[in-house]
This record gives C-alpha cells, sequence and structure tokens, in this order.
C-alpha cells in the first residue's frame, strides 16, 4: 500500500513540476529510481501517462485523465491518515507548504524555529511562481499575498505589510531626468516582468487616492526577480519590485529609490488551507505559531 502511494505520489509531482529531475529533488530519490518507478507504474496500467523526450516531458492524454482522478483520490487518503495521526498528542509527520519564493523567505525563519521546537516533524517547503491548487496537488498550507488567496480558502494574515519599490542604479539616475511622477517614466526604460501565467506585470501606483498604472515596454522582459535585480544594478533601467527583494542594495546606496511616495503598504502574505474535520498535531501546532509570530510582529510595529 505505501509504495503504491508513493508511486501515486510520483506522477503528480512530475506533473506538477514537468520534469523528472524536479520531481526527484522534492520527493527525495534519484532520477533513474523515479524513472524506474514511472515506468513500473505504466507497464501495470498498460498506458503511458507521460510523452517523454531528451528536452520534455508532459502528460499523455491518458495520463492527464488519471492525475484529475487521484489528485482528489490522494486527497482523501491523506485526510484519512491525518484524522489517524491527529490523535498523537506530538507533533510528529510531514508539513507540505507551497509558496511564492518571496513568501517562502518571509516564512523560512518561522519554519526552521518550528522544526526546532518540535524535532519529529518535517517540512517540504516548495517555492514557486505560480499559483498552485494546493488540494489538489497536495500540499497542507500555501502562502500567497493576501488578494491572491483563493476564496473558498481560510486565510490567515502573516503580520507584515509589503510595499513595491521603484528603482535604478546611480549611474543610471545619473544619466537621466529624475522622475516626479509615474508620468514622468519613459515605459521604454522600464523593465518588463512576466508573470508565471504569461501575462505581463503591470506597475502599479497610488498616492493620496490617485491611482496610476504603466505598462513597461523596456528591450529586456524577465521573468525572475533575481535577474531582474542584477540587470538593474547593471544599469539597463528601472526596475519595480517587492521592497524586501532590494531593500539591501537601497540601503546600502547600489540602488536608487524612485517614486517612494507613490508606493504606498499593501496587503501583505497570508497563510491559507481548506478546512478540515481532523487537523494534525503537527498541522495545529504550525498554526499557533504562525499566530504567535503575527502578533509580536504586530505589537513590534505597533
Amino acid at each position: 500500500m505505501e509504495s503504491g502511494l508513493k508511486g501515486l505520489e510520483a506522477v503528480l509531482a512530475i506533473a506538477r513540476r514537468g520534469s523528472f529531475r524536479a520531481a526527484a529533488l522534492d520527493l527525495g530519490m534519484s532520477t533513474t529510481a523515479l524513472s524506474h518507478a514511472i515506468g513500473r507504474l505504466e507497464a501495470s496500467l498498460g498506458v503511458r501517462l507521460f510523452n517523454r523526450t531528451t528536452r520534455s516531458v508532459s502528460l499523455s492524454d491518458a495520463g492527464q485523465a488519471f492525475v484529475e482522478r487521484i489528485g482528489p483520490a490522494l486527497a482523501e487518503i491523506r485526510g484519512a491518515m491525518e484524522s489517524a495521526q491527529s490523535l498523537r498528542s506530538t507533533p510528529s509527520g510531514l508539513l507540505r507548504i507551497n509558496a511564492s519564493v518571496q513568501a517562502g523567505r518571509e516564512i523560512a525563519p518561522l519554519v526552521v524555529d518550528f522544526l526546532r521546537r518540535y524535532p519529529e516533524m518535517q517540512v517540504d517547503l516548495v517555492t514557486e511562481g505560480r499559483l498552485v491548487d494546493i488540494v489538489a496537488e497536495g500540499f497542507d498550507l500555501g502562502i500567497r499575498p493576501a488578494d491572491l488567496v483563493p476564496r473558498d480558502m481560510i486565510a490567515l494574515p502573516l503580520g507584515r505589510p509589503q510595499r513595491y519599490a521603484v528603482v535604478a542604479s546611480p549611474g543610471w539616475v545619473a544619466s537621466h531626468p529624475l522622475p516626479r511622477t509615474p508620468a514622468d517614466l519613459r515605459p521604454d526604460d522600464c523593465l518588463r516582468v512576466r508573470l508565471p501565467n504569461g501575462a505581463l506585470f503591470p506597475w502599479q501606483f497610488q498616492r493620496q487616492g490617485e491611482a496610476v498604472q504603466l505598462e513597461a515596454k523596456g528591450r529586456l522582459t524577465l521573468d525572475e526577480p533575481a535577474i531582474a535585480r542584477t540587470a538593474v544594478l547593471q544599469g539597463a533601467g528601472i526596475g519595480f519590485f517587492i521592497e524586501q527583494d532590494v531593500a539591501a542594495d537601497i540601503a546600502s546606496g547600489r540602488l536608487i529609490r524612485l517614486l517612494e511616495e507613490w508606493t504606498p503598504p499593501r496587503p501583505g502574505f497570508s497563510l491559507y488551507y481548506p478546512g478540515r474535520r481532523h487537523p494534525t498535531a503537527g498541522f495545529t501546532a504550525f498554526l499557533t505559531q504562525v499566530r504567535e509570530a503575527a502578533t509580536r510582529g504586530a505589537a513590534q510595529r505597533g
């Protein structure tokens, strides 16, 4: 039974990650072992679940239908196992969390403290840009900006509000007019950011009730904040970031902040999860720790 469940979990992991190598890392096994496990499962089913080439992996039609059926079924099995585990008083087992990269950085210190408190617990923190269905993909919790949390989920604010920062390198600022309002920005000077769904991210500004949206039209388009930061540091143009990603650069003078009065605080990250009848001791302990941390943070800001 356990090996059968692991095979099904492997199918979901590959479907989620689109790569045998990435899925193997998530599952803590070798790529070869994972490939053999999928091969055995396909042989027993008599159908090919994945179309494989040397460059890509994608679900076959049979694989897509299979994943759509086993996702909810595995969620039910996990729920049954969690119900049994909830009777334990000592938190133990695995907690799977899906988060954006920025949210992962935010929660990581709390996760480390949680593991220190509860030595029988394990945490699998997966960071990715796309917004996933945490139930279908086998996660216990998700962490995203508050305005992206699905409406059917229970949300717990993590506390600290987020903020955007518009920045450029000192060299770029020295050779270009300093913008005083968003209208002063030349769209061609602004780096374009592609979201996980393929859409281009619009630059949104607000001041004293006035909202302005700018479509960046720079020659460089990127989909990874760390690469965009490097490009801006090298003078490629103006960048639009979550403040925490460039706070150290601003403090050191490596980047110059622009239009600060046009980027007010916005809702921070929220931890979210589906309602469940019998939460495990580990799940309950983690939520308690998150609430304690959020309360402390609010008291410090107050």
